[in-house]
């Protein structure tokens, strides 16, 4: 077995090294310092994540989450989004952020690799509740949270999620830590101390996707980062230097440790320019092909019954993410590149979490056309690019590609599509007045005294 490539560290008394310098950063965004268009996405990105975990309120892996906090027992401090009833504060960072990606459904950067809101949003509102946070601190921290998970990125990657890490999981303890520094005042080095000790808890393998984990990763990462941080507000102790110090996170997980990159300006001047919300309720490394169908069913028509072979090109890397080739069950079908295409092609709607069904992957006519779907893996493509080829029995043979990782550049237009698949998705779960008071409160954020009319109006 070949020894890892070597981390390039940095030089000998540069200033400041880079834990400390990414909580520097994190602790330094004012409200009156963001642009007016980052603070729209910080909004959006919250209303999105108000949807996906109404919608999961009553998931099976979230019912064992609530269970087992109810049996355990604590101080009722923090609500779980759509269920209703209070917990202590960790055990909701854990119970909401699970349930917000267990439909992975959340919002995605490709910076980050991962899901960036579902780490740190329920360890901000869990801290929050019953504190007077105000609404202009809430989107400060959590554009702190937002913007280290795209840093942290930038430090570690590609080598990072390549090994096997699922980004959420790890870099979101990270992110998460940062937002709730922030969101607690902490000083740069109690706030450099929160990383530590959310870095020696930052776990979660890419292996488990298909399975309850892969949304416990979401959870796990919005524990450890409020945990950290509030422990370190308190005295408690860890390394400085967690990222980038011998044994630590990036020598430990990475071959890679890209500090001008993740210290530097960030793409487009701020990560949350380049968030990617999913409007398909599936990995988001499947949104490329099923959109590709969407094109070619809208401009031609195509009977299923007709198509005698699907050729899929895309990047090699999803082969490892979301290439079960026959799922059994709703979540492996979230994870499977070609029973969603499938799926697109025969019309299931795969925007509806209940088309995800263990029903619908054991179809034999959605197995079938399954099943004629051939991939080529590509090298060095990226991640988000498809490009699909349909041949039919008449001979004919229709080609698209898309890339569905290029942001949305209309921010109001998006603002419309992100409202839209909130109401589809609240609605259902508190009915039209909660559903629309919440709205309301999330579109006036920054006015906000206290966030704590937001999560009365998200339970059932």
């Amino acid at each position: 077995m070949s020894a890892p490539a070597a981390i390039e560290r940095p030089a000998v008394g540069a200033e400041p090294p880079p834990t400390a310098a990414l909580a520097q950063q994190a602790l330094a965004y004012s409200f009156d310092s963001l642009p007016q268009d980052v603070v729209e996405l910080a909004k959006q990105c919250l209303l999105d994540w108000f949807a996906v975990t109404l919608a999961a309120w009553d998931d099976p892996l979230v019912r064992i989450l609530a269970t087992d906090a109810e049996e355990e027992g604590g101080r009722p401090q923090a609500t779980l989004v759509g269920r209703g009833g209070r917990v202590a504060r960790l055990q909701a960072a854990l119970i909401n952020g699970a349930a917000s990606h267990a439909l992975d459904y959340d919002d995605v950067n490709m910076w980050m690799n991962g899901h960036p809101t579902v780490t740190f949003t329920p360890a901000l509102l869990a801290q929050a509740e019953g504190n007077r946070v105000s609404g202009r601190a809430f989107i400060e921290a959590f554009v702190a949270g937002y913007e280290t998970a795209g840093r942290i990125g930038r430090l570690v990657q590609p080598s990072h999620y390549r090994n096997g890490f699922h980004a959420t999981a790890t870099i979101g303890a990270f992110a998460s830590a940062a937002a709730c520094a922030r969101l607690l005042g902490l000083d740069p080095q109690r706030a450099a101390m929160a990383f530590g000790i959310a870095g020696t808890q930052a776990a979660g393998l890419k292996s488990v996707f298909g399975t309850m984990c892969k949304p416990l990763h979401a959870g796990m990462a919005a524990r450890a980062g409020l945990a950290a941080a509030r422990w370190a507000q308190k005295g408690f102790t860890s390394r400085g230097d967690i990222l980038e110090c011998a044994q630590g996170f990036a020598a430990t997980h990475s071959h890679d440790l890209n500090v001008e990159k993740a210290l530097g300006p960030a793409p487009k001047g701020f990560h949350i320019r380049n968030n990617l919300f999913k409007y398909h309720a599936a990995c988001y490394l499947t949104h490329a092909p099923i959109e590709c169908v969407k094109f070619l069913r809208l401009n031609h028509a195509i009977d299923p019954e007709a198509v005698r072979r699907i050729t899929l090109r895309i990047d090699r890397e999803t082969d490892k993410v979301c290439n079960i080739a026959k799922p059994a069950s709703g979540l492996e079908a979230k994870f499977s590149l070609k029973l969603t295409t499938a799926f697109a092609l025969a019309g299931v709607d795969t925007a509806a979490m209940d088309s995800y069904s263990a029903a619908n992957a054991n179809d034999p006519g959605l197995a079938q056309l399954r099943d004629k779907v051939e991939i080529e893996f590509q090298t060095d493509w990226p991640h988000t690019l498809a490009e699909m080829s349909i041949e039919l029995a008449d001979g004919r043979r229709l080609d698209a590609r898309h890339d569905s990782g290029v942001p949305e550049s209309d921010v109001k237009l998006q603002g419309d599509k992100v409202v839209a698949k909130y109401r589809a998705l609240a609605v259902p779960v508190l009915g039209e007045r909660k559903a629309e008071a919440l709205l309301a409160g999330l579109r006036r954020l920054e006015s906000l005294d206290s966030i704590d009319d937001l999560m009365a109006d998200a339970v059932r």
